[in-house]
């Protein structure tokens, strides 16, 4: 366990910053029931003389001093339960520490995992607390100890190094996961070679963010916790990873808004989201009549005035939800399906997501896969906003981005900036008949790099 150390302390010698008591959001508590977050970047070998046990036990310790400016990630979550059979849960901030993992993949080279179009399956073990839900973290136990809300893995391949967090779901969202990431590697860097550089990025706002009218704690109408879980199997997957350059997407985006009357505006990302719902429909065969649906996760920042853009909680739902008939999206083309999907965003505004969270304790729903994944559903999470390859450790900019097997669904797509600017990265999870049939799509492919 690697516990939060400040300057010139250790991780294994400091005490925990705070025993606070951080109550969960509605935002949190409806992601409770989905798996935790897990990204990573894959790194070039550090130059030598430097040595694993020494790149290995400075990671520890930059990580130990990034957990300290998020130090609830470092707390673990506990549950109350109350007569007349409610539950609260909260985040008690403990100091017990992020779990640490060291792991050696000697017979995986950086040319397995980035080097072809479909991803190998190895890449999901290069990340810890792999099959667990945010409320697992709550109600479990391993080895007679808690679940920890965070952890990390450094994994060593035969020419390269993949460095991964999996983070609670109900504790924080990719804004957040990233800002805590971004500051992993900029402290790694800041000292690599000895040196001891000013941090700049920006410290998180820890406090809790509730809307008026909602109760604190938040009292969920369940005995235990237990009740609200409820895990889904999926059908099989398979993986790529797609990159599509600023020009391709510069295209999109004009054929997407050529069309478009008034002063509406279809973004690069909902462009590039519509190329790939048609593409998707056509590889998946449905029926003409068959709904097809999109989901995008939105956040809130930004949305709602009171929130901190540098807020460490969930500010992430899926509130944005496009449906249309198969058929009618294939004979519409691009310029119908971007629309769908902006106005789908435009609907998020913030009076309805404010007046929905306020009103959320009256009747919880939580995001469950269970009852909402469909085999015509698609679903796009992270943003290419996130600093993904500015990640350098201290050795070298990241190679590729990947993520874990958490939340991954026939449908589910994750995008990534480039580190080029304009260019997005796009990790997509389908059926494996439809990824073939996908990958042969000469109209889809031909915008891929």
């Amino acid at each position: 366990m690697v516990r939060p150390a400040s300057d010139g302390e250790t991780e294994t010698t400091t005490k925990p910053k705070s025993t606070e008591t951080v109550h969960l959001t509605p935002w949190d508590l409806q992601m409770l029931t989905v798996d935790y977050i897990q990204m990573g970047v894959l790194l070039p070998r550090p130059p030598t003389p430097t040595t694993a046990e020494h790149m290995v036990d400075h990671l520890a310790q930059s990580l130990a001093r990034a957990v300290a400016r998020f130090y609830p990630y470092a707390g673990r979550l506990a549950t109350e339960e109350h007569t007349g059979g409610s539950v609260t849960v909260s985040l008690q901030c403990t100091g017990h520490g992020a779990e640490f993992v060291h792991a050696v993949a000697a017979d995986t080279t950086v040319a397995d995992v980035a080097g072809s179009l479909n991803i190998p399956r190895v890449v999901w073990s290069f990340f810890p607390l792999n099959g667990l839900v945010g409320a697992d973290a709550a109600v479990g136990s391993r080895s007679g100890s808690r679940i920890p809300v965070l952890a990390a893995q450094v994994t060593e391949l035969a020419d390269g190094v993949f460095v991964a967090i999996s983070l609670n779901h109900g504790v924080a969202d990719g804004t957040a996961f990233w800002h805590l990431f971004n500051t992993w590697s900029e402290i790694s860097r800041s000292s690599w070679n000895g040196s001891s550089e000013a941090i700049t990025t920006p410290e998180p706002e820890l406090e809790r963010w509730f809307p008026d009218g909602c109760p604190v704690p938040v009292p969920l109408p369940f005995p235990t916790l237990d009740h609200a879980v409820r895990r889904f199997h999926g059908p099989p997957v398979e993986e790529c990873f797609l990159a599509f350059s600023a020009e391709s997407i510069r295209s999109l985006k004009a054929r997407a808004n050529a069309e478009i009357s008034g002063t509406a505006t279809v973004s690069s990302l909902q462009s590039l989201l519509a190329h790939l719902w048609l593409a998707v429909t056509r590889a998946r065969r449905l029926r003409p009549e068959q709904e097809t649906s999109y989901t995008l996760a939105v956040s809130c920042r930004g949305r709602v005035k009171r929130l901190p853009q540098l807020y460490s909680g969930n500010s992430m739902v899926r509130c944005a939800t496009a449906k249309v008939a198969a058929g009618e999206i294939l004979r519409g083309g691009l310029c119908p399906a971007a629309w769908r999907l902006n106005r789908a965003v435009a609907s998020c505004d913030e009076a309805a997501l404010v007046g929905s969270t306020a009103a959320w304790h009256t009747e919880p729903r939580f995001a469950y896969l269970v009852g909402w994944w469909h085999p015509a559903l698609l679903v796009t999470g992270n943003s290419p906003r996130f600093d993904v390859f500015g990640n350098d450790f201290g050795w070298g900019r990241p190679v590729a981005v990947r993520s874990g097997g958490g939340n991954k669904v026939d449908g589910r797509a994750t995008v990534y900036e480039l580190g080029r600017e304009g260019e997005i990265g796009m990790e997509l999870c389908l059926a494996p008949e439809a990824l073939a049939r996908l990958i042969a799509d000469d109209e889809f492919m031909a915008l891929v790099n």
